[in-house]
């Protein structure tokens, strides 16, 4: 046990890794996503992009416990599995990238990511026409690949679900139910592809600690009566990424 703790507090940026995974777990709890968009960023500065993934969706499935017993009542659950479904699927093929691209380029994809989304989100652009089954199944698909090459795995479902007309209490939910469910099929695509070592596995499970405690304080927070600050607390956990996830900062 020393020695293993030894190994976690010799990670590189590790202050900084638990500082970013405690702020993210508010903004988790209250929006119901940005972990990932918060914490890869600054991650990528200190570890390898394959470690990044592993570790942001390993944490995600341990914060489990504290967001999804309240958002499974409260989501869309029919939907959300067509969007889980498809995910799964293309996952693979967003890990696959992950091991071909050059660390530095992931980081700017990941920033491209989330500058489009914020991008798209403060424009006002929105959709009014309910999306069937093909158009679900496109959304899931996209997300699962970008989830698996860079560890965002919200994007693509965040922006598809605020830019359009439902109430901030249903779009936490699903994005809640979506984001938990997409984080095991990750974890298990690296796990069978060995790409997770147990030194990640034990960091994880360290910056679990804090981020567990932070979501149910964010979760805490949360008001569906204040649906505006909801949006731009989203908006501005995205534009958050984009600033600090920039190669240019090294």
């Amino acid at each position: 046990m020393p020695d293993l703790l030894a190994e976690v507090l010799a990670t590189p940026g590790l202050v900084w890794l638990v500082l970013t995974i405690s702020g993210a777990g508010i903004i988790r709890g209250f929006t119901g996503f940005g972990t990932a968009l918060i914490f890869v960023p600054v991650a990528g500065i200190f570890l390898p992009p394959a470690q990044v993934v592993a570790l942001i969706t390993l944490t995600g499935v341990a914060s489990m416990a504290a967001l999804l017993p309240r958002a499974w009542g409260q989501a869309a659950r029919g939907e959300v599995t067509i969007l889980v479904i498809a995910a799964l699927i293309t996952v693979p093929a967003g890990i696959w990238l992950l091991g071909l691209l050059d660390p530095v380029a992931v980081r700017w994809i990941v920033a491209g990511i989330a500058a489009t989304t914020l991008a798209a989100l403060v424009s006002g652009w929105r959709h009014d026409r309910a999306v069937r089954l093909a158009g679900l199944a496109t959304i899931g698909a996209m997300a699962g690949i970008v989830g698996g090459l860079t560890g965002l795995t919200g994007p693509v479902v965040i922006l598809f679900y605020l830019a359009g007309r439902q109430a901030a209490l249903s779009v936490r939910a699903n994005t809640i139910l979506f984001l938990a469910a997409l984080d095991v099929v990750i974890v298990i695509n690296l796990l069978w592809r060995d790409a997770v070592g147990f030194d990640t596995m034990i960091l994880a499970a360290f910056l679990s600690v804090p981020y567990f405690c932070t979501t149910l304080i964010g979760q805490a927070l949360f008001d569906p009566a204040r649906e505006r600050l909801y949006r731009w607390a989203a908006y501005g956990v995205i534009g958050l990424a984009v600033t600090s996830g920039l190669p240019l900062w090294n």
